[in-house]
């Protein structure tokens, strides 16, 4: 192909920065000597103008019905109108057409409904925007669903996470295909990280949700929030409640969906993330501070959560 056909799917009440994220940064890949370039696309049903959930309109630039491959990328958009797309044998025929002609398929955010919906991840492990992760794994036992990573490449099938995750696919992508200096120019441009790992969770454990719904329970995460550097073994954090360690790690089961040898691990993890990416500290200081003991056994659980090790997510993210 001379150009890199690329095909972003709307539908009426998707999501605008879902499709202005794919698009947007593709052009300006363009723009910075994309060689070949991409050619983009906006496709509707019918080629008819789409009101996006915000309330603008947009205007289909082909009919999809009318699209034939091949195509490079094929990328579905997320949005409140998600159910109605799923449900549309017009929508979900098409793309379910057009991702055997094309050499990539993608969704964003909630537009993994309509992946779903056309087998597309069937047996693939996927992610989509956290508050809907549940939503879709009920729908579609046959797709496993990981709501923490903000995109998931499975095979040529990739995942986003919600809204701007859309940019950090498209980086990737970008990468890919052109290497990673035109993925850095293109950052720059849009004044944005060049690329969060994908693995990089959508929500902090600090931030995610409610508190759990048990007091004991909340008295124990406010502890290891609190004394990450501690002794937060399962056998002293029981000892603390006044429990045993098995009805300990049933409330967790019950209240967090994980044991507390998890939910530490976790914990630490995340905030030595946050020191590495707005702090100078060298790694064996933030190893102690976090609990970790040793910079080695940082760098293992830290390659765990987030796929890379701690040393490039700092090149990544840092602040300080």
């Amino acid at each position: 192909m001379t150009e890199r056909r690329v095909v972003v799917v709307g539908y009426q009440a998707a999501e605008l920065l879902d499709i202005a994220c794919v698009t947007s940064t593709l052009i300006a890949a363009n723009v910075h000597g994309a060689t070949p370039p991409y050619d983009v696309c906006l496709a509707t049903p019918s080629g008819l103008p789409v009101t996006c959930s915000s309330g603008l309109t947009l205007q289909g630039q082909q009919a999809l019905q009318r699209i034939a491959g091949p195509l490079d990328t094929l990328i579905v958009s997320g949005g409140i109108g998600r159910e109605e797309a799923a449900a549309s044998r017009v929508i979900v025929g098409h793309v379910r057409r057009l991702a055997r002609e094309s050499r990539r398929v993608a969704s964003v955010c909630t537009g993994a409904a309509v992946l779903a919906a056309a087998g597309l991840l069937d047996g693939r492990r996927a992610t989509t925007h956290w508050q809907y992760a549940h939503e879709l794994a009920a729908r579609h036992p046959e797709v496993s669903v990981d709501a923490d990573p903000i995109f998931i490449r499975d095979g040529n099938v990739a995942t986003a996470a919600g809204v701007t995750s859309a940019l950090d696919l498209t980086l990737a992508f970008i990468e890919e295909d052109h290497g990673a200096a035109l993925a850095r120019e293109v950052a720059r441009n849009l004044v944005t990280y060049l690329q969060r790992p994908g693995n990089q969770a959508q929500m902090s454990m600090f931030t995610a949700g409610p508190p759990p719904g048990d007091s004991l329970i909340q008295r124990v995460v406010d502890h290891v929030t609190g004394h990450l550097d501690a002794d937060l073994s399962t056998a002293t954090l029981a000892a603390g409640a006044g429990v045993s360690e098995r009805h300990l790690n049933r409330l967790f089961l019950k209240h967090l969906g994980q044991t507390p040898g998890r939910f530490v691990r976790r914990a630490r993890t995340e905030a030595a993330a946050h020191l590495l990416a707005s702090t100078s500290l060298p790694m064996t200081a933030i190893a102690t501070r976090c609990g970790f003991g040793t910079a080695e056994t940082l760098r293992q659980a830290f390659v765990d959560r987030y796929g890379i090790p701690p040393s490039r997510y700092r090149l990544t993210q840092a602040t300080a």
